[in-house]
């Protein structure tokens, strides 16, 4: 189904539905299929365990295909193939060897006019937490929906449905961060028993589950908090009646994560 055409459909007021029903019911019907993927290029686990990849450079890459070229094709047909990806491009940052893949002009070219991103991320508002750089990626390879502490509300979810369901990403990955600041004032506002006015309020009471389930645990409280509301945010997303099936059906893979700004290392969860 072409996005587009969905835009259009919704401003003119043609369907009675929503777009996350109208999305629900397209996944029932064999949306985005896997098996259309070309598999390009990509990690593997290695035989010591541990998670190893292969990101090529841009000019390198299946996709970076000029506009009149080849069809562009995702560098990942799976999840556990997106998410290896994504561990390289991170140790690649965190140690300072960032390649750049994906960011050069001829990568820009290539994805002028079609995308195939590999992984969509729901990430903090956090301007220290900056998805791409910190994966080491480039141009259309991420979907990235930002909010304050991950909070979901619906153009949240319905930006990530998109991700996964109309861009057919086979990764969703919600990642939290040291330090969170939507966090601290959560825990603030509990603490104290004083919620702050306006929207800031909402982001409280959103976050307050994850606050109270850390409480009294052994070590720092934010960073439990963090882990807490990334669990939290996973499982609400599992509810999701287009994130559900698919991850059901084994086409997406749903992952939490966690950043750690002293390091530069992000840790799945």
């Amino acid at each position: 189904m072409n996005a587009h055409v969905l835009e259009d459909d919704l401003m003119l007021g043609s369907s009675d539905r929503s777009r996350r029903q109208f999305l629900a019911t397209a996944v029932a019907g064999g949306l985005g299929a896997a098996g259309a993927w070309a598999l390009a290029a990509c990690g593997s686990p290695a035989h010591d365990g541990t998670t190893t990849a292969t990101a090529p450079r841009a000019s390198e890459s299946p996709t970076a295909t000029p506009v009149g070229g080849a069809p562009l094709q995702p560098l990942a047909a799976t999840g556990d193939e997106a998410l290896a990806l994504l561990v390289a491009g991170n140790q690649r940052f965190a140690a300072d060897h960032l390649e750049r893949v994906d960011d050069t002009v001829t990568r820009r070219l290539a994805v002028r006019t079609s995308q195939k991103p590999f992984a969509t991320i729901l990430s903090c508002v956090d301007s220290r937490v900056p998805v791409e750089l910190i994966f080491d990626r480039g141009f259309g390879d991420l979907v990235v929906i930002r909010s304050a502490g991950e909070v979901l509300d619906e153009s949240v979810t319905g930006s990530l449905e998109f991700g996964v369901a109309e861009l057919n990403t086979p990764l969703l990955m919600v990642l939290g961060h040291q330090r969170c600041g939507a966090l601290t004032a959560a825990v603030g506002a509990y603490d104290q028993k004083k919620a702050d006015v306006g929207d800031l309020a909402f982001l409280e009471a959103a976050l307050a589950p994850a606050v109270q389930r850390s409480t009294g645990q052994p070590g720092d409280w934010i960073t439990n908090a963090v882990h807490e509301n990334v669990a939290l945010v996973c499982e609400k997303l599992r509810q999701s009646p287009v994130i559900g099936p698919l991850e059901s059906q084994g086409k997406v893979k749903l992952v939490g994560a966690y950043y750690s700004l002293d390091s530069g290392q992000v840790d799945i969860l």
